[in-house]
């Protein structure tokens, strides 16, 4: 699949008259250079680490090999499982807004407001790709030759010669990538069936009547965008902050060697939020496209399963002890982080689901996946 991406963004690209540059005499556009940064492991300091590494394009642009992503270096583990970054982004440049509200950007804790201030990070981040600075990484890009001529064709004579506008430029190439419609292609068995190419099955139309609805369920209230059910651009967030109360991943902690009990801040991390107390402990609403295929789930990877993520989310609504048990550890499920902070409103929205209703959603869920990667999906 992954060979014949270039040639797909080549085509819109010429189409639209975009070529500007060339990779051994094949037209460059700023989408395909950046697709070429996207995998280029020469970014990272020991050379082995590249955006796809922690964002897959095989597995919906997530991290398929554990609860948190390996750094360059072979030994560092992060802390938050990497998101995926399909329908990244449809995010809204970081903000408060109107009510008060911190809303968009990128990364868990909206610390990157824009998909290029995104793109910058994982280069310089000692747990990641680890490069020093900006100039190592503009150095880098000045040992390929293709970049050499690409760069200035697309973005202007000398801009490699400079780390601030040579970094920039990179990251404008990056994002530019990461719109294309390779990243967001919109064709799931859910947009199929809006367009009415589909039908679902009696499960997976219960469990879109039950996410949708206002009465019996709280997932819109998180994970809608638009107040119509039949918008063909939901993403399925609304792009806010919310604690829902996860607990303390201890078998990553035991891994990384972050110290048990220690609290993720979450928004409270992002220097625009640092001074509002309700910040902490909260995380940004994932999409809920391709969610079927991107786990391990929660800001941490907790859970390894679906199921039990919507399971989870119903033990704030049911007094069946048996139903409060985590089915991937045989207890309950653990305590908040942050329980000051919790999204108490959003949580305790709708009646308790039974096994049928949690399956049901599990099943409808499961129709946001992206076509091509339904094979993905477990029978």
């Amino acid at each position: 699949m992954r060979a014949t991406w270039p040639t797909l963004i080549l085509g819109a690209a010429l189409a639209a008259g975009a070529v500007a540059a060339t990779r051994g005499g094949t037209p460059y556009t700023v989408e395909t250079l950046g697709e070429a940064l996207f995998f280029d492991t020469n970014l990272s300091a020991n050379r082995t680490q590249s955006c796809a590494s922690c964002h897959d394009p095989d597995y919906a642009f997530a991290d398929p090999r554990g609860m948190a992503s390996p750094g360059d270096d072979g030994v560092s583990l992060g802390d938050r499982n990497a998101p995926t970054a399909s329908y990244a982004a449809f995010s809204p440049v970081f903000h408060r807004n109107d009510d008060g509200d911190w809303v968009g950007g990128q990364f868990l804790d909206g610390r990157a407001a824009t998909l290029e201030d995104q793109a910058g990070g994982p280069p310089l981040n000692p747990l990641e790709m680890g490069m020093p600075d900006k100039g190592a990484v503009v150095a880098r890009l000045r040992e390929n030759p293709d970049y050499v001529s690409a760069f200035p064709a697309l973005f202007g004579a000398g801009v490699l010669d400079d780390a601030e506008t040579g970094y920039a430029a990179m990251t404008k190439a990056i994002a530019a990538f990461e719109r294309t419609p390779l990243f967001s292609p919109f064709d799931s068995k859910y947009d199929r069936f809006l367009r009415g190419e589909a039908e679902l099955t009696d499960e997976e139309e219960l469990g879109r009547l039950l996410f949708f609805s206002e009465q019996f369920t709280n997932c819109n209230q998180c994970h809608q965008l638009s107040r119509s059910q039949i918008d063909p651009r939901e993403t399925f967030t609304d792009y806010r902050y919310h604690n829902i109360g996860t607990a303390e991943n201890t078998r990553l902690r035991a891994l990384n060697g972050v110290a048990p009990g220690t609290v993720d801040g979450g928004l409270a991390d992002n220097p625009q939020a640092a001074d509002d107390p309700a910040a902490r402990g909260r995380f940004r609403t994932p999409t809920l496209r391709n969610v079927a295929v991107t786990a391990p789930y929660m800001h941490n990877g907790i859970f390894n399963e679906l199921r039990t993520v919507v399971r989870f989310y119903n033990i704030y609504n049911t007094k069946n002890e048996a139903m409060r048990i985590n089915p991937e550890t045989g207890r309950p499920f653990g305590p908040p982080m942050v329980p000051q902070t919790l999204s108490a409103k959003e949580l305790t929205h709708g009646p308790a689901l039974d096994d049928r209703r949690i399956d049901a959603l599990v099943a409808f869920l499961k129709t946001l996946t992206d076509a091509r990667y339904e094979h993905l999906l477990e029978d």
